[in-house]
């Protein structure tokens, strides 16, 4: 009867809750790439002739989804276990409910277990890491649609592949948003404003003993490729919030070889809310680098490190927001200087002005229009999304700009 009762009050305390995001709107993407060779007529002192191509735009108009907020559909529940203990699960699956090909056939969001108590929060399976909240929180586009920062989709993106979204991320940073297979730790919440986490996201390889038997294959001969560790430490306290994260994520090794890839990333945000307006910032750096078992006299491959800053305001208007940033983005190649070829020696880099409003119909149902425009130099590709540059690969057509727009509506359940 004592266990009866017990568990009647256990199923009492206990609750799951249903919720979601459905985010349509209309998008329009224009890419536009130039020649910058100039034309060479028939001469007679041996230069080889040459007819300027010109410009090509490369533009698409969609019905998209996730313009303002990211479409989803997520479970979640709560258990009190009594004495300030609590268990708690939560599955997130994003939904493209543009054309319905994306359900809950994956929880890629978020799928995670945790307990929780006075200590704080232990958490486990896939989920933020802590370096991309600053990236998320610090946004006044929350990261989502065109006006989404370059810290972003540069951190996000592989964009050697012409601006196009594939999910190779920076280096080939597959955690640069999300980490699975990870272990993380939260700060309880009365430490005064103070907030935290820490995370362990294992590469789950196969490991050798001795080391003489790992097989030779280049797939096969990794033992830590996948591996995320990383911090976050902030305070909240009024209309101020400030953080900074630090995160380690290696995305290649070669047993044999000797060598590791890694992305080390380390960013610093803040907000204040002075009432008619809400300032944000960030500061950003990641670096891609080798580390060599045996550093190598000649042939070692140069780190490459990606810089950024965001500001950006959000403005109440009513029932409505009005939001605008401007982000820009470096990339530094740390390469030998070229005598030859002195495009060789820029630094390819970028900048980004967003701006859009939000006209709240109700607290679960808005309308929002927003329009943004990157401008590329030196070879960089990044674009507002949509499809990527004409050719980025032959060399031909340099990248220069990329606008877009999203009006769409947001409800939320």
């Amino acid at each position: 009867m004592a266990a009866l009762a017990v568990a009647g009050v256990a199923s009492a305390q206990s609750s799951v809750t249903l919720f979601g995001v459905v985010d349509a709107s209309i998008s329009g993407y224009s890419n536009s790439s130039r020649d910058l060779k100039p034309t060479v007529l028939n001469n007679n002192f041996g230069a080889p002739t040459y007819t300027n191509r010109g410009s090509v735009k490369v533009s698409r108009t969609a019905l998209a989804n996730s313009g303002y907020n990211t479409s989803r559909l997520g479970f979640r529940g709560t258990e009190d276990l009594g004495g300030g203990l609590a268990a708690s699960f939560w599955l997130e699956a994003p939904i493209s409910n543009d054309d319905g090909a994306t359900g809950v056939s994956t929880f890629s969001r978020r799928s995670t277990a945790s307990l929780s108590g006075g200590f704080g929060e232990i958490r486990l399976g896939r989920d933020y890491t802590p370096t991309f909240w600053n990236d998320n929180v610090f946004d006044p586009f929350g990261n989502n649609g065109v006006g989404s920062n370059l810290i972003n989709t540069a951190n996000g993106y592989n964009v050697t592949t012409g601006g196009a979204k594939d999910t190779g991320g920076f280096g080939g940073n597959q955690n640069y948003s999300r980490a699975s297979n990870s272990i993380g730790y939260f700060l309880p919440p009365n430490l005064g404003g103070f907030y935290g986490q820490v995370m362990y996201a294992f590469h789950e390889n196969d490991k050798y003993s001795g080391g003489q038997f790992t097989p030779a294959d280049s797939a096969t001969s990794k033992s830590r490729a996948g591996r995320y560790i990383g911090g976050r430490i902030g305070y909240a306290n009024g209309p101020l919030d400030v953080a900074m994260a630090y995160g380690n994520s290696t995305v290649g090794d070669q047993f044999y070889a000797g060598t590791t890839d890694s992305v080390k990333t380390f960013n610093l945000g803040a907000s204040y809310d002075f009432g008619p307006a809400k300032l944000f910032g960030e500061l950003s750096r990641a670096k891609n680098s080798r580390d060599y078992a045996i550093t190598p006299i000649t042939g070692a491959r140069p780190d490459v490190d990606l810089t950024g800053y965001m500001i950006g305001v959000t403005v109440p208007v009513g029932a409505g927001l009005i939001r605008a940033s401007y982000s820009a983005v470096k990339y530094d190649r740390n390469l030998p200087f070229d005598y030859f070829n002195p495009a060789n020696n820029l630094d390819p880099k970028a900048n980004k002005l967003a701006i859009g409003y939000v006209h709240n119909l109700s607290k679960r149902t808005a309308l929002y229009a927003t329009v943004a425009r990157v401008s590329n130099k030196n070879g960089a590709a990044l674009t507002v999304g949509g499809p990527g540059f004409y050719k980025v690969t032959d060399r031909v057509f340099t990248p220069k700009t990329s606008t877009g727009y999203d009006f769409g509506i947001r409800h939320a359940f």
